[in-house]
C-alpha cells in the first residue's frame, strides 16, 4: 500500500516582524502635507513644548504656511509610483520576508507600517493579530535611538496593544547603530559608489538633527551617531581629516546638534573641495536626503563653490541586497527562540498527523 502524501507544512505565522518607518504624505499636495504635518507635529515626543504653548503656534502659523512650501519640495522627489520612502520601505518588507523565509524555514509574517500617515501602526498590528500573530518583533527603521523616533514608535505600539484584549508577546529593537551587518552594508554601499565614481576629498556623514536640550537631558542619539560614523570610517579605513559628522534638518530657532550640515557644506564649497554626502541615519531615500541634500544642498553648495568644488549625494541603503541581509541578521538576533519554536511545532504537528495515519516518521 503506497504511503500517503506528506502533510503540508504549517502556514499560519504565529510570529511577526513589523518594520516601522517615519511616514510620508499621501500625495505631494498642500492638503495631504497638512494632514501629515498635523499628526507629526502633534506628537509630544517630536515637539516637547507644553501643548498650551505649542498648539496656537502649530495651528495658527505652522499649518497655515508650511504645507504649501513642503508640498513643493515633496513634488520635486515624487515618483510615478509615489513616495520614495513608502516604495522603498514596502520593498524592504517584501524582500525581508522572502529572505527570512529561506533562512528560517518557519512561518513568519513580515509587514511594514508608518509612525505617521498610512499604513498606520495600529491598523497593521490589528491585521497581524487577526492573521494569527501571537509574537511580535517591532523593528523601527532608525539605526540610532532617539526618543522622538524609536521612542515614539514604541509609545504608539504600547498604546495600540493596550487597547486589545489579547496582546501578543512583544519584543522591540531599540537601535542597531553599531550592528556589524549594518556597518558592513554601509561600507559596501560607499565602496561600490567610489568604484563607479571615484573617491572624494571629504566624506560627510550627515545625520538628522535633534534639539541640543534633548541630548542634554540624556537622549543617546548624538553618541550613537558618532559611534556609527566612527565604525563606518574604520570599515572604510579612512584617514583622519577625510571625514566628518554633521546634523541636518534643523527646525525652529532653538540650538540643535552641531555642526550643521548646511554650514559645513558651505565651508567645504568655499575651499573648493570634492565632497560626498552619505546619510547613515536614513535607510530609505526620502525628503531629507533627495531634496534637502540632493537638491537644496547641492544648489547652495554650487553657489558657494563658484565652480570649484563638487558635491555628490550617495543613495541610502534602500533595497540593496546587502542591506536586506543586514535587516535579516538584525531581526534574527532579536527573534530569540520564537522561530525555532515555530519549526518545532510544525515538525511535531507533522509527526502527530503521520502517526495517526499509521505511517513512519
Amino acid at each position: 500500500m503506497p504511503s500517503p502524501p506528506a502533510p503540508p507544512a504549517a502556514t499560519t505565522a504565529g510570529t511577526g516582524v513589523l518594520l516601522v518607518n517615519l511616514g510620508t504624505p499621501d500625495a505631494p499636495t498642500t492638503g495631504a502635507v497638512r494632514r501629515y504635518l498635523r499628526e507629526f507635529l502633534s506628537d509630544p515626543r517630536v515637539v516637547e513644548l507644553p501643548r498650551a504653548l505649542w498648539y496656537p503656534i502649530l495651528y495658527g502659523l505652522v499649518l497655515t504656511t508650511r504645507p504649501r512650501r513642503s508640498a513643493a519640495r515633496y513634488a520635486a522627489i515624487w515618483t510615478r509610483d509615489g513616495s520614495p520612502l513608502l516604495l522603498y520601505t514596502q520593498r524592504q518588507a517584501k524582500l525581508l520576508k522572502g529572505l527570512l523565509g529561506e533562512q528560517l524555514r518557519a512561518p513568519l509574517a513580515v509587514e511594514f507600517a508608518m509612525r505617521y500617515g498610512e499604513p498606520s501602526i495600529a491598523a497593521v498590528i490589528e491585521e497581524m493579530q487577526r492573521a494569527g500573530c501571537e509574537r511580535l518583533l517591532v523593528l523601527p527603521l532608525y539605526p540610532q535611538y532617539a526618543g522622538s523616533t524609536t521612542g515614539s514608535v514604541l509609545d504608539c505600539v504600547s498604546a495600540t496593544l493596550g487597547r486589545t484584549g489579547n496582546a501578543p508577546a512583544l519584543h522591540a529593537v531599540q537601535h542597531f547603530h553599531d550592528h556589524p551587518a549594518y556597518i558592513r552594508a554601509l561600507g559596501d554601499l560607499v565602496r561600490d559608489f567610489w568604484r563607479a565614481n571615484g573617491r572624494p576629498e571629504t566624506l560627510m556623514m550627515s545625520f538628522h538633527g535633534l534639539p541640543q536640550r534633548t541630548v542634554d537631558r540624556g537622549d543617546p542619539y548624538q553618541r550613537e551617531c558618532q559611534e556609527t560614523a566612527r565604525l563606518l570610517a574604520a570599515e572604510l579605513e579612512l584617514p583622519e581629516g577625510s571625514w566628518q559628522v554633521t546634523f541636518q534638518s534643523r527646525f525652529g530657532r532653538a540650538k540643535w546638534l552641531q555642526p550643521y550640515t548646511a554650514a559645513a557644506l558651505t565651508t567645504l564649497a568655499r575651499e573648493g573641495r570634492r565632497v560626498d554626502v552619505i546619510c547613515p541615519g536614513f535607510v530609505a531615500d526620502c525628503l531629507e536626503t533627495l531634496e534637502e541634500i540632493g537638491i537644496e544642498g547641492r544648489a547652495a553648495f554650487r553657489a558657494a563653490a563658484a565652480g570649484r568644488g563638487e558635491l555628490r549625494l550617495l543613495p541610502c541603503l534602500n533595497d540593496r541586497p546587502g542591506w536586506i541581509e543586514a535587516l535579516a541578521a538584525i531581526a534574527r538576533d532579536h527573534l530569540g527562540g520564537w522561530t525555532g519554536d515555530a519549526r518545532e511545532r510544525a515538525t511535531a504537528g507533522a509527526a502527530g498527523r503521520a502517526q495517526r495515519l499509521g505511517t513512519p516518521t
